[in-house]
């Protein structure tokens, strides 16, 4: 039933629609092909002082996002030039992030395609391309965030809910695992880690009655070595939270990619929202672990503890953002915590050995909740419960945030989060179950008020107060992830499709380029090649490498 394709460029007279290489470079190119393993020693290192590799989703374990480099800086950010632009041909838009090692780019893109691209000439390497079923049930795109790496294999989730490994140095498949039954609902849309040689992801299809997990898989032979259920069965801590056998329907999907802390050994991963949406009256009671963050032991999948940021949440508010992990100054002391900027509207510091709150403060317009209460619970106003007349509520279903990656610059201590301010009108109906159909019970109209129109900005918050430091605006709301750099820049884009680079101490405006195509739920990444910082960003289905002259 399924077929892959790989291509791999050999001969000259390759068509050159997807940035083949020509003959002339082939030689080049195997030689930047990795031929030593990656290493768990190169990945706890996260993003070198040179500039030579990206090796995870946020560039360490960490998710910081925060490059060490420093040959482009505020002052000669406006000199950068396009070195080389790689066209896909592949329907669908980037949400990825590219990983690179040796010279050689790797990267996924819409419908499980994939190739390793020369980092010098933005020539194609290998292509991989996976034949799909027709009846896939992926929610809200058919999209990838990126490979995994680890020794010389490459990990993609796939739109059918399986996890291959493929090798790094051909693309030709080793290993494909199913994580569960695509036609029930089931896919997997998430950029893996790998942690101690076990690749961790995860299921997306919260809208469509699944029961979400995070798996480990052996990275050399795709045997699954643990499973962490997000929702926990009959018996169980937290199935209390679940009103009969909702549970099993429950959502509570996990899409996006966590931390890791290699001192505990502790994974974080935000958890979707509870099924269906927003007829919560299904599924009385708090329902965990939905809209979550969850720190498991990487050896066993065990929970350590968790954080709910939103219980019983019936606004499609999903926890499933990006978490980053730093050490901060905090009532006098040091202390390790996790940063997330929640779609709720609410910005959080949390305790990353315990769980327990240290920060939270609104970094949109909430209408929802007054506050989050010494008992970490929100404290709740009334009147924002979706009705089948309709229930006005800030955010919207998009959220004050969403899954676009944040960022965090530990010389200033500053997490940046592009944020919406979007209200809308909430409407919720009893569904009915069926297995691969969508179980949302609900839907949402955005409120639009020429008085006061919605709008995005780029936001500078301190994480040890919640409070914002500088904002830079949009005319409407961005879906733009982000990229800091020690030289005090940050690179963003704008809902228009402009590349944008800013000062990030500031926020002034520095640098901007139509790229033709929105960076949606994407990030730039920064390294060298030949002494010359090179920026890859994403937009559309065109990835374009710049530098200065």
């Amino acid at each position: 039933m399924f077929f892959q394709e790989v291509t791999t460029v050999r001969l000259e007279t390759l068509a050159a629609v997807f940035g083949v290489m020509l003959a002339s470079d082939v030689a080049s190119a195997q030689e930047n092909t990795p031929l030593a393993p990656v290493s768990a020693q190169e990945i706890l290192a996260g993003l070198p002082s040179d500039g030579s590799r990206w090796l995870t989703f946020g560039g360490d374990y960490a998710n910081q996002r925060h490059s060490p480099l420093t040959q482009i800086t505020p002052q000669n950010v406006g000199q950068l030039v396009p070195r080389w632009t790689f066209q896909t041909g592949t329907l669908g838009n980037f949400e990825t992030t590219s990983l690179l090692r040796d010279n050689v780019l790797y990267v996924t893109g819409p419908l499980n395609v994939a190739w390793a691209i020369d980092a010098r000439t933005g020539r194609q390497i290998w292509r991989y391309r996976r034949e799909l079923p027709t009846n896939l049930t992926a929610c809200c795109g058919l999209v990838n965030r990126g490979f995994g790496i680890w020794g010389d294999k490459l990990f993609m989730a796939t739109l059918d809910a399986h996890l291959i490994a493929l090798d790094a140095r051909t693309g030709s498949v080793v290993w494909d695992a199913e994580l569960e039954e695509h036609s029930i609902g089931y896919a997997s849309t998430i950029a893996p880690i790998v942690v101690n040689g076990k690749v961790i992801t995860g299921v997306a299809g919260g809208e469509y009655g699944i029961r979400g997990f995070i798996d480990a898989y052996d990275a050399e032979t795709g045997q699954r070595v643990w499973r962490f259920y997000t929702i926990p069965a009959p018996g169980e801590p937290g199935s209390a939270t679940w009103a009969g056998d909702s549970w099993k329907t429950g959502g509570a999907s996990v899409w996006v990619t966590g931390a890791y802390d290699p001192e505990s050994n502790l994974l974080f991963y935000g958890i979707g929202n509870p099924g269906p949406d927003y007829f919560g009256e299904m599924r009385e009671g708090d329902n965990l672990y939905s809209n979550s963050i969850v720190a498991l032991d990487a050896d066993t999948g065990r929970l350590r503890w968790h954080y709910q940021f939103t219980p019983h949440d019936v606004h499609d508010w999903d926890a499933t953002e990006v978490p980053i992990l730093a050490d901060l100054p905090i009532d006098g002391q040091t202390r390790g915590v996790v940063m997330f900027a929640n779609r709720n509207g609410f910005y959080y510091t949390l305790d990353r050995e315990t769980g327990r709150l240290i920060v939270a403060k609104p970094f949109v317009e909430t209408t929802w909740a007054k506050e989050i209460g010494p008992d970490g619970r929100p404290v709740l106003l009334p009147g924002n419960t979706p009705s089948e007349e309709g229930t006005v509520t800030c955010p919207d279903l998009t959220g004050g945030t969403n899954f676009w990656p944040p960022a965090f610059d530990p010389s200033t201590r500053t997490f940046f989060v592009n944020a919406r301010e979007v209200c809308m009108t909430y409407y919720s109906w009893e569904p009915e179950y069926t297995p691969g159909d969508r179980f949302t019970g609900g839907a949402g109209q955005r409120v639009v008020d020429p008085d006061n129109p919605a709008y995005g900005a780029l936001r500078a918050l301190d994480p040890t107060t919640g409070e914002r430091k500088w904002e830079f605006r949009y005319l409407s709301p961005s879906t733009a992830g982000l990229l800091t750099t020690a030289s005090g820049l940050i690179f963003s884009g704008d809902p228009d499709g402009n590349l944008l680079a800013l000062d990030s101490r500031s926020g002034q405006l520095l640098w901007h380029y139509q790229m033709g195509a929105t960076l949606h739920g994407t990030s730039p990444i920064t390294y060298m090649v030949d002494g010359k910082q090179h920026v890859l960003v994403p937009a559309g289905t065109t990835l374009t490498a710049w530098s200065l002259p």
